[in-house]
């Protein structure tokens, strides 16, 4: 008889990016549900995949009385159906979950950090989304970590033991899949000619969520600073904007706004990694980069903060450059390197799909998911270290 695995998330989203190719692998062993907050039952049987689709409703923000009625919704679902264990990936999701899971006996609770809200916070804020970190780790019997950094941060801050947390692989939630993001000469063409973009010109990318924390205040106006020097270069930022920044990232840009080309949400991200140059990811706070290696896999070097998780994802002065986050200077001064110099271009692309495709492949961090609950049901309750 299969054991029986839940998964939950926040949003139908986060299990669509970071969990298909972990259920491929595990249906022919385990018995799979999941719970998320959603109104489409079958979009896993869309994705050809035969599992039961449980909706609730989990909310990003702090709602307490909502948050108080997910809990007990999440208690009786896990009390009626007895599962082997459950397996968390979102805050809000990790802490309702791994509450209710302790409260109900499961015996085998995991939880997945792939960042920290609460690092770049300071004061109440901090205090109080920190120790739900704590919570959700106490509750958890198992935590998995999406960084090596990452993993010594949480450790250093007393939010997850050494004995009990693990990181798969060389780290990321779902790794990269190396035949999708790949050099692609049409489709740079294709998507350059879309935004009006010259074959000939240089392209910086961003591709995230429109955030402060994300630092694009710090792009922009390290963009706007090139701009003056160099007349054929670009800057292309895709993703939703949470924080309606776009307002103000033009006016960072102002003079040079026919420059910088907005796309809100595109499901072929690999396409304008191909049109681009060099990623730019210019965040406060990460859990891996997972956008890194999938540049990377694509054929282009990066740009990223010193922080923990961006620190695994790029080699310095190897697959991209790091700096210093908010250090404007210095990350200007790091695109003009790469702008510069074609060699340096050449050869950190190079290097960068080499790591890429040797140690964070899809196939890796898959495997080594298996490898995890493999040793879960062999060992106990407590990892090897």
């Amino acid at each position: 008889m299969k054991r029986s695995v839940c998964f939950i998330a926040n949003v139908e989203f986060s299990v669509k990016a970071f969990l298909l190719d972990h259920f491929r692998a595990m249906l022919p062993v385990y018995d799979v549900t999941v719970v998320t907050n959603t109104a489409d039952l079958n979009f896993l049987k869309k994705a050809n995949l035969d599992i039961n689709v449980v909706p609730v409703s989990l909310e990003r923000k702090i709602y307490l009385g909502r948050d108080i009625s997910a809990l007990f919704v999440l208690y009786r679902l896990f009390k009626n159906n007895h599962f082997d264990a459950i397996h968390s990936i979102t805050p809000k999701s990790g802490l309702l979950s791994m509450m209710a899971g302790f409260m109900a006996r499961i015996p085998i609770r995991i939880h997945t950090f792939t960042g920290q809200v609460w690092s770049t916070r300071r004061g109440f804020k901090r205090v109080i989304l920190k120790a739900a970190d704590r919570i959700t780790s106490l509750c958890a019997t198992h935590i998995l970590v999406d960084s090596h950094s990452q993993r010594e941060f949480l450790i250093r801050e007393k939010v997850v033991s050494r004995s009990l947390s693990y990181v798969i692989a060389n780290g990321s939630m779902c790794g990269v899949n190396i035949e999708r993001f790949t050099p692609c000469p049409a489709a740079r063409r294709e998507t350059r000619k879309a935004h009006n973009i010259p074959d000939d010109d240089f392209v910086f990318l961003f591709l995230g969520r429109l955030t402060h924390d994300k630092g694009l205040t710090d792009l922009a106006r390290a963009f706007n600073d090139l701009c003056k020097m160099y007349p054929d270069i670009h800057l292309v930022i895709v993703g939703p904007d949470e924080e309606r920044m776009k307002p103000e990232l033009f006016s960072f840009c102002s003079p040079y706004e026919n420059r910088v080309h907005f796309v809100d949400y595109t499901e072929k991200p690999e396409r304008y990694m191909a049109a681009s140059d060099v990623l730019c990811l210019p965040s406060y706070r990460e859990g891996f980069g997972s956008v890194i290696i999938e540049a990377a896999s694509t054929g282009i070097p990066s740009i990223g903060t010193r922080i923990y998780g961006l620190t695994d994802a790029i080699e310095d002065g190897e697959t991209g450059f790091l700096y210093e986050p908010g250090n404007i200077a210095e990350l200007r001064e790091r695109m003009c390197d790469l702008f510069e110099s074609k060699g340096l271009l050449k050869e950190m692309a190079i290097k960068a799909r080499s790591r890429a495709t040797n140690d964070f492949s899809k196939d890796l961090v898959v495997a080594g998911m298996l490898e995890f609950y493999a040793k879960l049901w062999s060992h106990g309750t407590v990892l090897d270290e």
